[in-house]
């Protein structure tokens, strides 16, 4: 199965393509362009690059977010009109979730099967998901959400017997407060703790083979709170 996957819900804009778990090919830019200037571009050199076409594809995978609000908007409406032309079936993949993906290439060795995913969401803020690992796969323990860094780490304390893996920016913010809560944390390397089009899309080929897929009508962005200027109206951080 081949696979077009995107994440634009960072700062990073990441696309790859794969067949099945194994990557072929994946660009990612960090610079001081927006998404909507990059996608497209780096999506039509990829395709030259393997000399192929949307239509060659099986499967489309999107993340979702939580993250950049116009980051996100950008992709899932970008992959939204791909499916709309081609009629290629498509995986929503929150970032969170992706980002526990990124731990299957760490090289720590634990017996912990709880992955704790952060995002940095700003003022002592972030998006969290926790997650089980079975069988390299990841299942969802806790709804997705946005809270203030202590209120997670509280949240966390059903499941301080394991030592539990942090991964993601956010867990790189808070790690000194992480560590001083629970002492047997471990932590991804550096690298592992960027949103990449990788996971979204290995997370997204393991739904596919579940039959959790659907057309452009069943992608939209996950919103976990209020847009910034949202917020500043109503004098929240």
């Amino acid at each position: 199965m081949k696979i077009l996957s995107i994440d634009t819900s960072s700062k990073i804009c990441s696309v790859a393509v794969l067949e099945d778990n194994n990557v072929i090919i994946e660009k990612n830019i960090d610079d001081s362009l927006t998404h909507s200037q990059k996608l497209m571009p780096m999506i039509d050199n990829i395709l030259n690059e393997l000399n192929m076409k949307l239509t060659d594809f099986d499967l489309f995978s999107c993340s979702v977010g939580p993250g950049s609000f116009t980051g996100v908007r950008i992709g899932v409406s970008t992959v939204k009109a791909f499916c709309d032309v081609t009629n290629v079936p498509v995986t929503s993949v929150s970032s969170l979730e992706g980002l526990a993906y990124n731990t299957l290439s760490s090289n720590i060795e634990s017996n912990s099967t709880i992955v704790c995913s952060l995002i940095d969401a700003k003022n002592d803020n972030v998006y969290c998901g926790v997650f089980k690992n079975e069988s390299d796969e990841f299942v969802q323990l806790e709804d997705l959400c946005a809270k203030n860094i202590n209120e997670v780490l509280n949240l966390l304390d059903k499941y301080s017997s394991s030592s539990i893996l942090f991964v993601g920016d956010g867990a790189v913010c808070h790690k000194s407060l992480i560590l001083d809560k629970f002492r047997n944390s471990l932590f991804v390397e550096d690298e592992l703790n960027k949103q990449t089009s990788v996971s979204i899309g290995i997370a997204g080929f393991n739904k596919y083979n579940k039959g959790i897929y659907g057309d452009s009508n069943s992608l939209s962005p996950l919103y976990l709170r209020k847009s910034q200027a949202e917020r500043a109206l109503e004098g929240e951080n």
